[in-house]
């Protein structure tokens, strides 16, 4: 008999999260009878999901604003639906979809914790508001709290969430679509303009301050390779990109890609993949990047030394020099010892599959949502 799950996220839209749950989703369907709810629209996923068969619901609230309304339906969806076990992603499905699952009469609740960085500056009022609460709730209304990162599990328990509760299962990848693919890396290059031999760097992240392109951008000014973005606001719209880009006259050697559906191909065509973030959790690109059998420089941000481990370059954040060596580093064991660097690319890949394989994380879900699956109440 399949396990009834009912996941409730804030959106559907492209980012960490949701593409996380979409891949649990694909890959557990013979287990799991999936049901899923956005609080905001469907966003590009939810189609994704419909299209496999899979009921998705918009509650079409406003972000960081609930209603009456959207509330009303939720109840509704959660009671007709009796699920064994309620999922919910990110800070304000943790706790509207906590909540309203426990007015539903369902105990068996997961949070799902995928965020770092609650710097006062960047994180919204609200959101900090909302933090507190959870933490404050966390003792109550959850049966257990997913956390992808490590880092993120120590900081939330140090602001009040219960540590008891704490499950770690970081995100699992797909090693059949994220792999070395030396036609993908050919036609994605030409149609950059990239000659087979040219190097090329990336970095896969869009326009936040805490991805700081502004660090990588301070880095590639001390280096003579081109430089691919590729992200939402990677284009020639956003303004303030383009006046960092012209303060280091590095125009002739960037290419502003834009958001891409097609990221394996992205990897692929890349040389070296660059994280240059002041914040991540657990940074998909970096083990996507591997997968593919792209070595990372990134920033000691998260878990990124955990995901990296000996297979790349950990650098403090928001230190260029540092960045900037060493991605010269790697630059030059690409150029000089091509031996040593394909056995490097090929430990990349097996780092990922022993440690952080798409099958690993649904089984961790699976056998968490398992063990609640008998404990809810009617």
């Amino acid at each position: 008999m399949l396990i009834k799950t009912v996941h409730v996220i804030t959106g559907l839209d492209r980012g960490g999260a949701e593409g996380v749950l979409f891949r649990l989703v694909a890959g557990s369907r013979t287990m799991v009878e999936h049901t899923v709810i956005s609080m905001t629209d469907a966003g590009g996923y939810g189609s994704r999901l419909r299209d496999m068969g899979v009921p998705v619901y918009a509650l079409g609230m406003r972000r960081s604003q609930m209603s009456l309304r959207g509330l009303a339906r939720l109840y509704r969806i959660l009671h007709e639906t009796e699920p064994d076990v309620v999922q919910t992603w990110l800070y304000h499905a943790d706790l509207v979809g906590g909540l309203v699952s426990r007015l539903a009469g369902i105990r068996a609740i997961y949070w799902g914790l995928r965020n770092l960085n609650l710097d006062p500056i960047s994180t919204p009022w609200t959101t900090r508001l909302v933090v507190k609460t959870n933490a404050i709730l966390s003792a109550w209304v959850p049966r257990g709290i997913v956390c992808c990162s490590r880092q993120a599990q120590v900081v939330h328990q140090k602001l009040g969430y219960a540590a008891a509760k704490f499950h770690l299962i970081p995100n699992g990848y797909d090693l059949s679509l994220f792999r070395p693919d030396p036609e993908a890396r050919a036609h994605t290059r030409q149609s950059w303009g990239i000659s087979d031999g040219e190097v090329l760097i990336g970095l896969v992240a869009r326009w936040d301050a805490q991805k700081d392109h502004a660090n990588l951008l301070r880095a590639l000014s001390k280096l003579t390779c081109r430089c691919v973005l590729v992200g939402d606001g990677m284009d020639d719209r956003n303004l303030e990109l383009l006046s960092v880009i012209a303060r280091h006259r590095l125009d002739s050697r960037l290419i502003l890609a834009g958001p891409r559906d097609d990221i394996p191909a992205v990897m692929n065509a890349l040389d070296i993949h660059v994280l240059s973030s002041v914040s991540e959790a657990f940074p998909n690109v970096v083990a996507e990047a591997m997968s593919c059998g792209t070595p990372c420089v990134a920033t000691d941000v998260g878990d990124s030394a955990l995901i990296v481990g000996e297979t790349g370059w950990i650098v403090p954040p928001s230190q260029s020099d540092a960045l900037a060596g060493a991605i010269q580093s790697a630059l030059e064991e690409r150029l000089r010892t091509p031996d040593r660097w394909q056995a490097r690319r090929g430990a990349c890949r097996r780092r990922i599959g022993d440690r952080f394989s798409l099958e690993q994380m649904i089984q961790a879900y699976f056998s968490l949502w398992s063990d609640a699956a008998g404990k809810r109440v009617a």
